[in-house]
């Protein structure tokens, strides 16, 4: 029987690369997306064709408001999203959404049995969110073996990112090599409801860079300017 996962699944070319990567070690792909009324539903709608396509036992799209508390240009429409570099961590950071989607990650691997969790966080080639780093996943993964019943009774949880030291060139090599198809994903942070890409936008300008140093064609749809 294979192992169980649970895979956070945006909808975009990391969490793709990731899926694909968990199948690749052997693991039933259990994924989870999280509707938080962010600025577009593409990446939802792309999140579950990428799972129904690449063969995932059961996709789950959890609902949480997040714009109830704003602070973000993702969940906030009266905050727009930055179309040149910026310093610092940007407005598109959305407060503490990694740790609420490992969290419901991690409810749903308890009830599943599953002790393996995989997010495509990423280090190197991202926008400096502070939920994006090494240590975060351990202390994650150290607070989640303290929290469970499931860790205290001996079946501890494993948290995976294994893009987290990959430049993003690196990522599309890997997932190319896995069978990604990565016109299905949307990074966007404002594409349109049909997918179309900004092509602006920092989750643009790192999805284009990586594609070009990984010497692939970008199969982003962006739109005309």
């Amino acid at each position: 029987m294979k192992k169980r996962a649970v895979v956070l699944l945006s909808g975009g070319l990391d969490s793709a690369t990731v899926l694909a990567f968990a199948r690749s070690q052997g693991f039933e792909c259990y994924c989870l997306s999280l509707d938080y009324h962010q600025r577009h539903i593409a990446e939802l709608e792309a999140a579950k064709n990428v799972a129904r396509v690449m063969g995932a036992v059961a996709h789950k799209t959890a609902q949480l408001d997040l714009s109830l508390f704003g602070g973000s240009a993702l969940t906030d429409d009266a905050i727009a999203v930055p179309e040149s570099a910026t310093t610092g961590i940007p407005i598109t950071y959305v407060p503490a959404r990694n740790t609420i989607m490992l969290s419901l990650a991690l409810a749903w691997a308890e009830v599943l049995e599953s002790q393996d969790i995989f997010i495509g966080v990423n280090a190197l080639d991202y926008s400096g969110y502070p939920d994006c780093r090494g240590e975060y996943v351990k202390a994650f993964q150290t607070m989640a073996n303290l929290a469970t019943k499931s860790a205290v009774e001996g079946k501890t949880i494993t948290v995976h990112a294994p893009l987290i030291d990959m430049t993003k060139a690196q990522i599309v090599q890997l997932g190319t090599k896995l069978g990604v198809d990565y016109a299905m994903t949307v990074s966007c942070y404002q594409a349109d409801n049909h997918g179309e890409a900004c092509g602006l936008c920092d989750s643009c300008r790192l999805r284009r860079e990586g594609f070009a140093a990984a010497g692939l064609v970008d199969p982003t749809r962006y739109k005309a300017h």
